[in-house]
């Protein structure tokens, strides 16, 4: 099993991180990144103890793997990896969305329906069982990029002006593909092993040069990563912003200037309709999703938590107002977890027979997802209030001979200490009012894609209209206006 100072010795390599105009040589120490390093360090430290219970024998590579890459085929095991990825996500209390077990998830399923990735003259099938057993036996921290550049949502990108704009095939070479152009959005890429390039996007007949699926060192040869600014470096200190310190995972647009995919790299060539399969005929789409849901349940649990603390803090609790915010707070929450519970108990195996999770209930809560959080954000602001706004500037207003006692006698709360009080309100402004929260607000929003193609393309075709309406339809053929009695006085 991997260890933390393992996956961050790996970091030092040659990777080219485009941030502020300069590359970043050594993503472990900068500011932007560092921190963040080193809470996935501890992901991996965590797995790596038995006493976690995140180990199991994995029969690909006949050793003990990381059950957060593990492919479900009992009730048991499905619980047992939804432990697993519950405990990592309680690490981070939610807050890094893309850790390892996210895309690692999606290979579990790839690697365990390798018909999808079957090609007649080259070993794709082959490519992507090597790598998900790379996968299980390294414990890889694999990113991915699965959107195209927003150059233009009307068409699609065969039909833009410009030389490549989304990530295509430029040539065939003996060696592999020689690929061109960028892709986003690939959160936690900088600090990854590898990233995965696909796209998931619908596309047409005349995208073939952009329908391909393949994985790569990030420290690539002509791979680029253009990150976003980083709010890590901006953080006063931890007790100030508890959560941009930490969790501050990069999102990054990813370039590719005439980079060589190796053939043994490539899993999907030039093929549409395969590059749709691999996301819903193996299931990966809805197992990966289901990974997503578990990790956003603990992050509004967390939420959830220091909006009930914070009424408790002020003395509120007793308010049948503030009584009822906390109530729909928590039912808004618990709808959640109850579909994710859902989707685990009404899983079914797929002809492989592993378990896929049931799809009206997960994308029934994945359709709502826009909405859920910023409804837990808008009742965590109303609940705070103007407290966030009536902080100090900073932790050092606590300790100055000028400001602290100041500080002590009027920013405290009876039987709270004015440290207490503090450190509970600099949480709750990292979440709905910094930059960092804002980011997460908008990450959540578009965590699937874009809402109206979540509930169009995944919540109303999985629901299953079908049965209802064919009940309904009994019931209204079981009368008529010629065999109905007239009514009586």
């Amino acid at each position: 099993m991997r260890t933390g100072q393992e996956y961050l010795n790996s970091l030092n390599d040659n990777r080219r991180i485009l941030l502020d105009g300069q590359v970043v040589s050594d993503v472990v120490n900068h500011p932007a990144f560092a921190n963040v390093a080193r809470t996935v360090a501890e992901l991996y430290d965590i797995a790596a103890d038995p006493a976690n219970g995140m180990q199991y024998h994995a029969e690909e590579i006949n050793a003990p793997a990381n059950l957060v890459f593990s492919a479900p085929r009992t009730a048991e095991e499905m619980q047992m990896r939804r432990n697993a990825v519950e405990r990592w996500s309680k690490h981070t209390h939610g807050w890094v969305g893309r850790s390892p077990d996210h895309v690692g998830t999606f290979f579990s399923a790839f690697g365990t329906h390798l018909d999808v990735f079957e090609h007649p003259e080259r070993d794709f099938a082959g490519n992507v069982r090597r790598y998900y057993e790379r996968i299980l036996r390294e414990s890889l921290y694999v990113s991915y990029a699965i959107i195209p550049p927003q150059y233009s949502r009307a068409t699609t990108a065969s039909g833009w002006e410009g030389d490549f704009l989304q990530v295509g095939v430029v040539r065939e070479t003996e060696q592999g593909l020689i690929v061109r152009g960028s892709q986003m959005l690939a959160t936690g890429a900088a600090i990854a092993d590898e990233i995965f390039i696909t796209c998931i996007k619908p596309m047409g007949p005349d995208d073939v040069d952009f329908a391909i699926s393949f994985a790569l060192p990030v420290d690539t040869e002509g791979l680029k990563l253009l990150c976003r600014r980083p709010f890590a470096p901006q953080a006063s200190s931890e007790y100030d912003y508890p959560l941009t310190s930490n969790y501050d995972e990069p999102d990054s647009l990813v370039i590719f200037e005439d980079v060589l995919v190796p053939w043994d790299r490539v899993f999907i060539d030039r093929d549409v309709d395969k590059l749709r399969r691999q996301f819903f005929e193996t299931g990966a789409h809805a197992l990966g999703n289901w990974q997503a849901q578990t990790r956003l349940n603990t992050k509004l649990q967390f939420i959830g938590a220091v909006a009930r603390k914070i009424t408790q803090v002020n003395g509120t609790e007793r308010i049948p107002g503030v009584q009822e915010k906390l109530g729909e707070l928590a039912a808004t929450i618990s709808s959640v977890e109850s579909a994710l519970i859902a989707a685990q108990y009404t899983a079914e195996p797929d002809a492989q027979g592993y378990l896929i999770p049931g799809k009206r209930a997960l994308y029934g809560a994945m359709g709502l997802q826009s909405e859920t959080y910023p409804k837990v954000i808008e009742i965590l602001r109303d609940l705070v209030g103007g407290g966030v706004l009536q902080m100090p500037s900073g932790v050092n207003d606590m300790h100055s001979a000028v400001t602290g006692p100041d500080v002590e006698r009027y920013i405290a709360s009876p039987n709270v200490s004015s440290e207490e009080r503090i450190k509970l309100f600099r949480l709750a402004w990292d979440i709905i009012g910094t930059e960092f929260a804002g980011r997460h607000q908008q990450y959540e929003m578009f965590y699937a894609g874009a809402p109206f193609v979540v509930k169009g393309a995944y919540t109303f075709r999985n629901y299953g209209y079908e049965k209802h309406v064919a009940e309904l339809d009994e019931f209204l053929n079981s009368y008529s206006s010629t065999t109905s009695e007239p009514a009586t006085n």
